[in-house]
């Protein structure tokens, strides 16, 4: 009897499989884009790839502010496998196919990957008004070991909040259609196809999205509204330059991460917005993960000096 159970509880969704739109169907937009995205792709892997190398091999970036910024781009690193190939494929197959176990293992992961990057964005913006506002404690306050716990707490709960996703994904049936208006399964999309009451998964995701962005914006609008008075009552311009130094890249970052995401998000129910959500999400799917080894290493004088350091030793 159990195994019946099992059985028909397996069969309850007939779709064994999703096809994925991709970004556009103009015949003429394909080869263009897919060159445009496998560059995009490439410089992504090869920049994260050399943030992390550097901050690995130099000791003078074994600071609390550079780990974050190593799992950063970690995260960026990982999340454009997610993605990325079968967004390449639609451009090259006439039918982009996904299986029901693949598409919910993707869902999983982009979930993990965007609400791990929310917190460790909000863990570094409390790094920096700890190095600015209490600059004296700060090695105590930002101990290896309270590091190491907050990017623990940001993957448990990205970890925690893909599984909840996924978890109620999973629990749809999938009767009718099976073309996924996207380049990839995100949620909205996806509940689109769902021939059985979305409203508990509705409820999760608003929920689980509206927990980690108030979360994440309120400790990071409360940093730096602090930081911001800080910087006022210092009395030198050179303080004031090296503090909005520190806080530039990371301010960039935020805006850039949280900007598109709500952008794609914003009234995700109906078609027109889901496709409209679609344009949107490639600028935090795509082009967050390429800005951010730039806007660390580019706008940063150790990271500079680092590069320079690191040329001397190949080259000697």
């Amino acid at each position: 009897m159990p195994h019946m159970k099992q059985m028909t509880r397996e069969n309850d969704s007939s779709v064994s499989e999703f096809i994925l739109m991709g970004l556009t169907d103009q015949p003429e937009l394909q080869l263009p884009l897919f060159v445009l995205f496998l560059v995009n792709y490439a410089v992504t892997v090869i920049g994260n790839l050399s943030l992390m190398s550097l901050i690995f091999l130099n000791s003078d970036l074994h600071t609390p502010m550079y780990y974050f910024i190593f799992n950063l781009s970690f995260i960026d690193f990982c999340y454009s496998f997610v993605f990325t190939p079968k967004m390449l494929m639609s451009f090259v197959l006439e039918k982009n196919t996904i299986s029901f176990r693949g598409c919910m293992t993707q869902l999983f992961f982009f979930s993990f990957f965007v609400s791990s990057e929310c917190y460790v964005l909000t863990a570094m913006a409390y790094d920096r008004f700890v190095a600015i506002c209490q600059p004296l404690l700060y090695k105590v306050v930002m101990s290896p070991g309270i590091c190491f716990m907050l990017m623990f707490g940001s993957y448990l709960m990205g970890f925690a909040g893909a599984m909840a996703h996924t978890g109620c994904m999973i629990r749809l049936n999938f009767c009718d259609s099976n073309i996924i208006n996207h380049y990839m399964c995100d949620i909205f999309p996806l509940l689109q196809l769902s021939c059985s009451s979305t409203y508990v998964n509705e409820l999760v995701s608003f929920i689980l999205v509206g927990t980690v962005l108030i979360l994440s914006s309120l400790i990071i609008l409360v940093s730096y509204a602090m930081i911001l008075f800080n910087i006022i009552h210092m009395s030198s311009g050179k303080d004031w330059s090296k503090a909005l130094g520190t806080c530039g890249s990371h301010i960039v970052t935020v805006s850039l991460f949280y900007g598109s995401g709500l952008l794609a998000y914003v009234k995700p129910s109906s078609a027109e917005t889901v496709g409209q959500g679609k344009i949107f999400s490639v600028f935090y799917t795509f082009l967050v993960p390429i800005l951010n080894p730039l806007i660390y290493s580019l706008r940063n004088k150790d990271v500079k000096l680092a590069v320079k350091r690191t040329m001397k030793r190949i080259t000697s």
